[in-house]
């Protein structure tokens, strides 16, 4: 069961500035901003080891938010402290499945996370970035399709082709093999009935604990403001779907990214792979100064709302 207090990650301040956010809840301020710069996209080893133990297990149980969107590998430290069968549901615009390193990275953290045997199943929802098309899907995490540890259901997504790699069976895609190459058609949630969506997932899942990510780089801009691209999902679909998570599972922990703040990265060649992997122009960037706070703040506490219904 959730606690009522929050649990907050503090790696750019991006929280400390809702102020109703604070008001509402009492929270546990855990000050990382000397490990931002090296923390934030992708970490290595020794960084992550410096985070891990400050975070305490016991704590899993506070909902914890992580700052801006590129801090969402940390999700992968948390999920790594879950120590009995759960099933872990991440909300978010990207799938965060590459197979390749960074190990510890916003682009990899769920197929790192999934090394954790415990995490029975993992199912990413909302998604709609184009890391599910193209030469991107060459370094996807299909072996976990094939093991059934991993689902994936975008909110709009055209039939993607896929070159060089097999395709496996998995109840959450229609794989067509060519050959030369095969496509993979997705189970679109802008298709579905989110409330019926929901229950056959919940119906489906291995066991009844899980745990829940949210990056709200999948909610569309007026819910949301983030350093990434906009989504598709609107919040009241996402509210939807939590509610029913809610009622019908034990959840065991959470933690939300997905908010905003200006980019503080160390090394030359981590900004470059920063403007590489970050689309040119997003939303906050043309926005007054406090808006982004106050729009995720507004969602932030909607969402805890929902869960603590």
């Amino acid at each position: 069961m959730l606690n009522k207090a929050i649990r907050i990650l503090d790696f750019d301040h991006s929280i400390l500035r809702q102020p109703e956010l604070l008001r509402r809840y009492p929270a546990k301020v855990i000050d990382f901003t000397r490990l931002a710069s090296s923390a934030r996209f992708f970490m290595s080893g020794d960084v992550r080891q410096k985070i891990a133990v400050s975070l305490l297990p016991q704590e899993r149980s506070h909902p914890t938010f992580l700052g801006s969107g590129d801090f969402h590998h940390i999700s992968e430290i948390l999920t790594s402290q879950i120590d009995e069968p759960a099933c872990l549901v991440v909300f978010d615009f990207h799938p965060d499945w590459d197979i390749l390193p960074p190990r510890f990275g916003c682009g990899s953290w769920v197929s790192q996370a999934l090394k954790n045997k415990n995490i029975s199943k993992c199912l990413l929802i909302g998604l709609g970035s184009g890391d599910l098309s193209g030469g991107a899907l060459l370094t996807g995490n299909l072996g976990a399709l094939a093991e059934d540890r991993l689902e994936i259901y975008p909110y709009r997504r055209k039939p993607s082709r896929v070159y060089l790699r097999q395709l496996p069976k998995n109840i959450s895609i229609v794989a067509k093999k060519g050959i030369f190459s095969s496509s993979i058609i997705w189970n679109e949630l802008e298709r579905e009935d989110l409330s019926e969506f929901t229950m056959r997932l919940i119906k489906r899942l291995p066991f009844r604990k899980a745990y829940i990510s949210i990056d709200k780089d999948c909610l569309t801009s007026d819910s949301a403001l983030t350093n990434w691209e906009e989504g598709n999902l609107r919040l009241d679909q996402l509210l939807t779907m939590l509610r029913l998570m809610r009622r019908h599972l034990d959840i065991i922990g959470l933690d939300i990214t997905g908010d905003y703040s200006p980019p503080e990265i160390s090394g030359g060649l981590k900004t470059l792979f920063y403007k590489l992997d970050h689309p040119r122009r997003i939303v906050a960037d043309n926005c007054p100064k406090d808006l982004p706070h106050k729009i995720n703040e507004r969602t932030n506490l909607a969402i805890l709302q929902e869960i603590f219904s």
